[in-house]
């Protein structure tokens, strides 16, 4: 294997022959450390029956070591510039497909479909953008077809909100409700001085791997639920509960029923709490507002 595309001296040379810098509009910071590109291709758990889904390739870096450890990589870029590119520096690899596209506008559903029914495990593997990590990822989190796994760097304070646990400063509706469709793994912490242009923040690697369903009647009215509790993030669970439920006395009702002291604020609740109080609501419907 020649220089690696994430080193600092390859970084700079290609920016230099196609007279390129990052591009701010699409969040551009290129990995310049190639045992951190080499350990999120590990983390990501690709091999050689691996169909890999890279977003934001930017130089190849990290398309480089997916492309030697999987068996298949399609990388989707919507930078015209970083397409030039990457025919270049990673153009040689036959096992990969390079898409010119917004991810957003991509019908990533019908391609993991497609792998998934030709047999292969499909991961997400990327280096996503600050600016649009939380679309990217509710992109996929709601296809009809999950992927087996996707791991993903990410601002490290956004990763630490997927991650968080009940009764820290980070744990929010968003943290419930991914924990509630994934398995999340805080796995790598990576610091910003590994990145060209450098950051302001620090990033972090997450690893989320889908989990078996629950029992929810109705997905989408559980979410509403539970960003109901989060509201206000400084009042009681019966206080929120008051704007999604009749009124207090039915909302303490409600949470007395599904053992939850009615003076606990919902940062303190993990996710069985809110399948309690979720399952108790659709038991009683005179409980809840239509």
């Amino acid at each position: 294997m020649s220089k690696p595309i994430a080193s600092l001296s390859k970084t700079k040379q290609i920016l230099e022959e196609f007279d390129r810098g990052a591009n701010k509009t699409f969040g551009q910071n290129f990995i310049i450390d190639p045992s951190v590109v080499d350990k999120i291709s590990d983390l990501a758990q690709v091999d050689q029956n691996t169909a890999v889904m890279e977003i934001g390739p930017g130089l190849g870096g990290l398309t480089e070591y997916l492309c030697y450890k999987a068996k298949k990589v399609i990388s989707i870029e919507i930078d015209d510039h970083m397409i030039e590119i990457l025919k270049k520096t990673v153009g040689h690899f036959e096992n990969l497909e390079v898409i010119h596209q917004d991810f957003l506008q991509f019908d990533s559903t019908t391609w993991i479909a497609k792998q998934k029914a030709a047999g292969y495990s499909v991961a997400v593997c990327a280096n996503l953008p600050y600016y649009i990590t939380t679309p990217i990822l509710f992109q996929l989190f709601e296809s009809p077809v999950l992927p087996d796994s996707i791991t993903v760097m990410m601002q490290k304070e956004v990763a630490l909100r997927f991650s968080a646990k009940p009764s820290t400063k980070d744990y929010n509706a968003l943290s419930v409700i991914v924990q509630y469709l994934f398995n999340v793994q805080l796995v790598l912490n990576v610091p910003k001085q590994v990145f060209l242009p450098m950051p302001k923040v620090d990033s972090a690697v997450i690893r989320f791997t889908p989990k078996n369903k629950h029992n929810i009647k109705n997905q989408d009215q559980f979410f509403k639920l539970i960003k109901a509790c989060f509201k206000q993030r400084r009042k009681t669970l019966s206080n929120n509960l008051t704007e999604y439920l009749k009124d207090r006395n039915h909302a303490v009702e409600a949470l007395n029923q599904s053992l939850i002291d009615p003076s606990r604020r919902a940062e303190t609740c993990d996710l069985s709490d809110f399948i309690r109080l979720y399952e108790v609501l659709y038991e009683n419907e005179g409980l809840r507002k239509n």
